[in-house]
């Protein structure tokens, strides 16, 4: 690849960021380091209307969680910048009177109600209303006006739009052929395409303008974007030939499908089936409700990332844990699927228990400390990083390490119904009085050594395991699950393990 590799993100901040827009970041990181590359963000910010607070700062936020930085971008202006569409509008001026000149685009008077009228007629003959080469002469343009007419308007100041002219003279074949990385040649007939509007009555560009403008100024060599923007490559195919600008190469990215494998994902089947469609907490800023995120919900963002590069994309391998260095190196967009990712829950949540068992112990052990804190509770780094090491195997979200280890600093609050009835018989209460005088000279400095005394222990008082273990279990833990028993007692020590077993007799 001999050219430059630059690639950018370019969300508009109208909401939070969605998982599959955070994909597409991350195609976009991955593909740029994978060729030492750049990766640009881009803040598309022309539909002013749509705009929401605290969007972009969002945006930001959820690439450095996932430690996927941008190497420019807001904060970067003396590159290419500014990276914020509404501080480029003097650009897109130029640019779009640059097209007027060459005879490209148009000015559009027709108002609102007008253009609905024209769609009403076509609709009750059974035809779709497209403004392009067919009709256009018929509406009111700076091509069916007169130069005087059209200056006169302009300065009267009349509301107007720009239009791209996509074709001049239809009826005759007029295909074109674009190339996408992804899905090879596509074909269309530029005869059924309207003339787009590349400049609003507001004064703003709109998407198709305005980025086509940006990533040649920007230097992109390759548009990396969701399929969604898949009928837009014709038309930018001809803006970049309008402005005899070179055209970057095109890749059209699979849909993030829902679960059931039909539709695209959204936020309501988050909603619906309890899982989080975006990378961090979004509080409305109108509503004030907030939506859940991946990090907030126990997630590493390893974990994210590797499950989000693995939808829609695969090494070719059985490997399916990964780092963010191995998925660059092994990163090809020619391997991305055309069809779409079905979303997998369940699946997501096996990525981050096999995250969990690999990364730093300290983010867990301080993950424990901050949920212990908000018991009254103070937990040592000491203690902290022994309770980590023999429950983290049974974590699969970073939020279940209080509810696997609550039991070593506090009493349980209540015993198991179902286990009690089960394991709790006529005899118990006398096994574990004789468990209690036994623990007074039993050494707990060491695990090992004392599950050595305590078969030794059981041997002659001729109790099997059976008999000891689940009670002793439930007495400690509340219920017949946790760590290893022998852990748990040499972690409590002597006083609390027969403080909790009193608790049980008197309570049971």
């Amino acid at each position: 690849m001999t050219q430059a590799v630059r690639v950018r993100f370019a969300p508009s901040p109208t909401g939070p960021l969605h998982i599959g827009g955070l994909r597409t970041a991350l195609y976009n990181y991955l593909f740029a380091k994978k060729h030492n590359g750049d990766f640009i963000l881009r803040i598309e910010d022309t539909d002013q209307n749509r705009f929401v607070s605290g969007a972009e700062d969002y945006v930001v936020n959820a690439l450095k969680w996932c430690n996927i930085p941008f190497d420019e971008g807001p904060g970067t202006e003396d590159k290419k910048g500014p990276y914020k569409q509404s501080e480029r509008k003097e650009l897109y001026k130029k640019a779009v009177q640059t097209l007027i000149q060459k005879g490209r685009a148009y000015y559009a008077f027709d108002s609102s109600e007008s253009l609905e009228k024209h769609r009403v007629y076509h609709e009750e003959k059974g035809k779709t209303f497209i403004y392009n080469w067919h009709n256009r002469l018929k509406l009111e343009n700076s091509l069916s006006l007169s130069k005087e007419e059209v200056q006169k308007r302009i300065d009267n100041g009349d509301r107007y739009v720009i239009r791209f002219l996509m074709v001049e003279n239809g009826g005759v074949e007029n295909f074109i052929n674009s190339t996408d990385l992804i899905r090879g040649t596509i074909r269309v007939d530029l005869n059924l395409l309207d003339d787009k509007i590349l400049f609003k009555s507001d004064g703003m560009p709109t998407y198709h303008l305005a980025n086509v403008v940006d990533d040649h100024a920007m230097e992109i060599s390759h548009v990396i974007r969701g399929e969604e923007w898949l009928p837009s490559l014709a038309l930018h195919h001809q803006l970049y030939i309008a402005f005899e600008w070179k055209t970057p190469q095109f890749a059209h990215l699979p849909l993030l499908l829902k679960p059931t494998g039909k539709g695209k994902l959204s936020k309501r089947d988050g909603d619906k089936l309890g899982f989080p469609v975006f990378p961090l907490d979004w509080r409305d800023p109108e509503t004030g409700k907030v939506s859940p995120g991946y990090k907030e919900a126990g997630y590493v963002p390893e974990a994210v990332v590797n499950f989000l590069a693995l939808l829609g994309w695969n090494p070719g391998t059985e490997q399916e844990i990964l780092t963010l260095s191995e998925l660059i190196g092994l990163f090809s967009i020619e391997q991305v699927h055309k069809s779409g990712a079905r979303f997998d829950p369940e699946k997501n949540k096996w990525f981050n228990q096999q995250h969990l068992q690999h990364i730093e112990e300290s983010v867990l052990e301080q993950q424990l400390i901050k949920d212990a804190k908000a018991f009254d509770i103070v937990v040592s780094p000491e203690k902290a990083q022994k309770v980590v090491r023999l429950v983290k195997e049974r974590a699969s979200l970073l939020t279940e390490l209080w509810g696997l280890s609550s039991y070593f600093f506090m009493d349980p609050e209540g015993y198991d119904a179902k286990a009690v009835r089960k394991q709790w018989k006529e005899g118990t209460p006398e096994v574990l009085t004789k468990f209690l005088a036994f623990l007074k000279s039993a050494s707990l400095s060491e695990p090992s050594n004392f599950q050595a005394e305590f078969k030794t222990w059981i041997a002659d008082e001729s109790i099997s395991f059976g008999q000891i273990m689940a009670p002793l279990r439930l007495c400690l833990v509340g219920k017949l699950s946790g760590a290893d028993l022998f852990e748990i007692i040499c972690f409590l020590g002597h006083k609390t393990v027969t403080s909790r077993i009193q608790k049980a007799l008197q309570n049971i």
